[in-house]
């Protein structure tokens, strides 16, 4: 039965549909895909070739063969490229010298295996040729290199903004907003960013420094190795014939606010009548050298050190502020035994070093920073006995991570400083600064030949830098939580994100002379002075404005 036209739902007026035509729009779609891609070439490459906006080839240098190999930028889960590079290792420096040792994979015959995979896929890319040997020919493959990158980011660009775009506009509805009123872009370093403010490391009414980008400084740099003493030999790359200087106009800009370049004036006035200790190895003390170039624009201190080993004190009696480094590469109590030929330590992990603790009550700031030691081959005790080793001979002993004894020292040198009944100081947590050994391991020709920083979209952390990095970050939120009932401040002065983009800031083999003999080639593990390591005392002033505000 027919229902009567009074009969019918209410709703909207009913309509008659109308037939679409569909020639026209057949022809206006076919002259749109065969018009546009020859206005827009990038377009049509992106379209008949869309691996390629995900695959671009970057050279590396393996200098046990001279051939150059290529890796190849690939997509993480979350869309953005990481350059994926042989995994690196680093070494720090010897515990009675400048000389610097090996630091070892986690199984280095598994990174064996895994270098031969990657060069048997990776050399199916490029013809191999063969790296020249000059520094001149050095330096245009290095600056090949980086125009390749700056190409890939160009066509990656191209395919990509509206997606970039949806994540910024998610990120920025659940970001706090930055004290210059902008947002915190996402990006490569987002992630680390949210979590960092997550864990409470970062006030959410403050801008986070440590999330940016570095931009071009034609000012730089603000002193040379002929205007400061403090520059040791092994970072004085001017010195050894470094024969580019484009790693020094450099200056990291933070994504929602201005970070301005040291003012040497103003942090002294900011420090006067107090003191600051440098504890860890020998990159706090490259940290330190490069506060006192800084600081040298202005006025040169006295040594009065008491000791003529690693530890050291310098003294601005005009404004009566004073500088210590305390030599503690492992930060807990460590013992060296030479029954090996890899000299491996002996860390007691819940025991203080009391070379720097019992040294360390009256400093009003403290800054803090391990990390490269944690390589070396090394026996583990708790409660005075053995309970495992790194890369150790003995089979009946548990073998365990490097990471094991990172977080363990972490942990017993903040509770060392909380356990102190006279420190009333601000600890900074340095963190972590990654190498750039690049081609191969330190031993076997890795080297870091690159001439300008990454763009960010290029590395982010993954593997043992990662793995180091939070840590860190999860024992300083657990120092934080416990200091805080003693009116302890401990904060974050985030130095992994920035260091990581720049793998032309190192000495390579500018930390010596050509004939010299050294257990290290290439130097990919500390930086020139002047350098890149200057912008940590940028950060250095800002925190301590920040303190002083608070």
């Amino acid at each position: 039965m027919k229902l009567q036209a009074s009969e019918l739902p209410l709703g909207k007026p009913q309509t008659r549909r109308k037939t679409p035509k569909i020639a026209p729009l057949l022809i206006t779609l076919t002259a749109l895909f065969t018009f546009i891609p020859l206005y827009y070439p990038s377009l049509r490459y992106n379209i008949n070739n869309p691996k390629k906006l995900n695959n671009a080839a970057t050279t590396s240098f393996d200098g046990s063969n001279s051939d150059i190999t290529t890796t190849t930028l690939e997509q993480n889960n979350a869309g953005d490229q990481i350059l994926d590079s042989p995994k690196e290792t680093t070494e720090g420096d010897d515990h009675d010298q400048d000389n610097i040792n090996v630091e070892m994979p986690e199984n280095p015959k598994d990174i064996i295996i895994q270098e031969d995979e990657e060069s048997a896929i990776t050399t199916e890319l490029m013809d191999p040729k063969r790296l020249p040997s000059s520094t001149k020919s050095g330096l245009a493959i290095a600056e090949s290199l980086d125009k390749k990158t700056d190409e890939t980011i160009g066509r990656n660009q191209v395919a990509g903004p509206r997606k970039k775009y949806r994540r910024e506009k998610k990120l920025a509805r659940r970001q706090p907003a930055s004290s210059s009123g902008g947002r915190v872009k996402d990006d490569d370093q987002g992630e680390n960013a949210a979590g960092r403010r997550f864990a409470g490391l970062i006030s959410s009414g403050e801008c986070d420094l440590f999330s940016g980008e570095w931009i071009e400084n034609p000012e730089g740099p603000y002193y040379t190795n002929a205007s400061c003493w403090a520059i040791q030999e092994h970072q004085n790359c001017m010195k050894f014939g470094r024969p580019d200087t484009g790693f020094l106009k450099w200056r990291w800009k933070p994504d929602g606010c201005e970070l301005p370049i040291f003012e040497p004036q103003e942090f002294l006035e900011i420090v006067g009548g107090k003191s600051i200790a440098f504890v860890g190895d020998s990159v706090a003390r490259n940290h330190m050298q490069s506060l006192i170039c800084l600081l040298s624009r202005v006025v040169y201190p006295e040594d009065v050190s008491t000791t003529t080993d690693q530890n050291k004190r310098w003294v601005y009696k005009d404004y009566n502020f004073n500088i210590s480094m305390f030599w503690a590469p492992y930060l807990v109590r460590s013992e060296k035994t030479d029954n090996d030929v890899t000299r491996p330590f002996s860390l007691y992990l819940d025991e203080f070093d009391e070379d720097w603790t019992n040294n360390i009550e009256t400093y009003d700031y403290v800054i803090i920073s391990a990390g490269h030691w944690f390589f070396r081959p090394t026996m583990f005790y708790v409660d005075g006995g053995v309970i495992g080793c790194l890369y150790c001979p003995q089979e009946n002993i548990t073998h365990l991570k490097s990471s094991f004894s990172y977080r363990r020292a972490f942990r017993t040198a903040f509770r060392a400083l909380n356990s102190l009944e006279n420190y009333k100081g601000v600890t900074f947590l340095r963190t972590f600064a990654p190498s750039h050994f690049e081609g191969g391991p330190w031993d076997k020709g890795g080297d870091c030949v690159r001439t300008r920083p990454f763009k960010r979209n290029e590395r982010v952390l993954d593997d043992y830098n990662l793995e180091m990095y939070t840590i860190q970050l999860e024992e300083l939120r657990i120092a934080q939580k416990e200091g805080r009932e003693k009116g302890l401040r401990f904060r974050l002065f985030d130095a992994t994100q920035s260091m990581l983009l720049r793998p032309d800031g190192h000495p390579s083999k500018y930390g010596h002379w050509p004939t010299q003999d050294v257990k290290l080639a290439n130097d990919c593990v500390h930086w020139c002075l002047p350098g890149p390591m200057d912008a940590w005392n940028d950060f250095l002033l800002e925190l301590l404005k920040r303190e002083e505000a608070r």
